[in-house]
């Protein structure tokens, strides 16, 4: 390895990148939202529901437990990942030792998680799930900053959110067609570790000299992880919009499953929850790729945020006020629109905030608490306003008018158009 090659892994990108190494990073990144959203969309809702009898609380407060304390760790595992591959000095590059390790350790997890007895050996399980999955998340994000210039990564950012959602079909789709728990837990690990293999076998990554990491210290290292807003106000209401959108579709989220079983009665919520992410992600596919290259084109970012977010909240109070199998199918697909334009765009936007390229990993992981700290809020909103403050109806009410203030809030950005 050169040294120009080395330095390249801190320089700012300006070759764009070809169809293979899009293609096999989406690949990537498609089989660990596959090891996420198996578990999340039917395989822990079962589990709740199998092991809630008994337990002395109802299977929504079970789930919300899980799913809440997984979030936890990986609020904290993206950005100390993604600060751990920054430092990286190995062979093989900074990021793709994290992304195989990830994803080998994230598929023994979900096989652990498979084997689960009771409430604490699934939350053990999610856990660490959640822990190893994030270390792999957090490298293939990084790689997109390391590799694709500014005016590429709307495009870059479309194909993996388009990963993102078929990532998103496809666990649920193996979750819901392997025959059972097991089954479905080892079909989404399968996956998850077959997934990795075009990427980190066919593309070099790029290597970061010993000579241009920052002195090692614990104190300077936990420091690093607080970026001022006071410093970077662009990329403290970057965070907080995304925070805010991302709140209001797990408040979509969550509960799906319940929602089709308990309040539309409809005859088969499993197969619901999957003819309703397939319609989401074909109105999704249609616009996340379209949406980051047109965002592309006119050099603006800030528009394309706004509009997807306002359509969500429309959507999402869709699901408040028109509560029939029909009104969820409308609703679905208005929300894969918004969230396909928001998911590659709003990529896009954050990669333009970033501070320093060497930091480029643990800022990104940093960026990706705004994804992760919704689950931990979503089950300590949801819960109670299902069980005691009017149920369903409130619940998406809410979430409509929490999407639609992060939608407003991307106007205080000031240094992206």
């Amino acid at each position: 390895m050169t040294t120009a090659r080395a330095s390249a892994a801190l320089a700012e990108p300006v070759e764009r990148v070809g169809r293979g190494w899009t293609a096999a990073l989406s690949l990537a990144n498609g089989a660990i939202w596959v090891g996420w959203f198996g578990p999340l969309q039917i395989l822990l809702a079962s589990q709740a529901g199998d092991f809630a009898p008994g337990s002395g609380m109802s299977k929504e407060t079970m789930l919300a437990w899980v799913t809440g304390a997984g979030a936890v760790v990986s609020l904290l595992a993206n950005p100390f990942f993604g600060a751990l591959s920054d430092r990286t000095t190995a062979r093989r590059g900074r990021r793709t030792p994290w992304i195989v390790a990830g994803a080998a350790g994230g598929a023994l997890s979900l096989l652990l998680l498979a084997g689960a007895g009771g409430l604490w050996t699934m939350t053990l399980g999610w856990c660490l799930v959640q822990l190893t999955l994030n270390a792999a998340f957090a490298a293939v994000t990084a790689a997109v900053p390391d590799r694709v210039p500014r005016l590429q990564r709307g495009s870059v950012g479309g194909w993996l959110g388009a990963a993102q959602i078929l990532g998103v079909v496809g666990g649920t789709g193996l979750a819901t067609a392997a025959g059972g728990v097991g089954a479905g837990y080892a079909a989404c690990a399968v996956f998850t570790v077959v997934g990795v293999l075009p990427y980190v076998l066919r593309y070099e990554d790029l290597r970061l000299a010993p000579e241009d990491r920052s002195p090692w210290s614990w104190r300077g290292f936990l420091a690093s992880f607080w970026l001022s807003p006071r410093r970077h106000p662009d990329l403290a209401w970057a965070w907080l919009t995304r925070f805010l959108i991302n709140l209001s579709n797990s408040l979509v989220l969550l509960y799906l499953l319940y929602y089709l079983r308990d309040r539309l009665h409809y005859s088969d919520p499993d197969r619901g929850v999957l003819v309703l992410t397939a319609v989401n992600s074909l109105t999704l596919m249609a616009t996340v790729v379209a949406g980051g290259a047109w965002s592309d084109r006119v050099g603006r970012r800030k528009p394309f945020v706004v509009w997807s977010g306002v359509l969500m909240a429309v959507a999402t109070a869709a699901l408040s006020g028109w509560q029939t199998w029909p009104g969820a199918v409308v609703a679905s697909a208005l929300l894969g629109i918004g969230f396909g334009v928001f998911t590659s765009v709003d990529f896009a936007l954050m990669t333009d905030v970033l501070p320093k390229a060497l930091d480029r990993g643990k800022d990104l992981g940093v960026i990706n608490v705004a994804n992760a700290l919704p689950q931990v809020a979503a089950p300590v909103l949801a819960a109670p306003i299902v069980t005691y403050l009017g149920g369903y109806r409130v619940l998406y009410l809410v979430a409509a008018v929490i999407g639609l203030a992060g939608a407003v809030l991307v106007g205080r950005i000031r240094g992206v158009a």
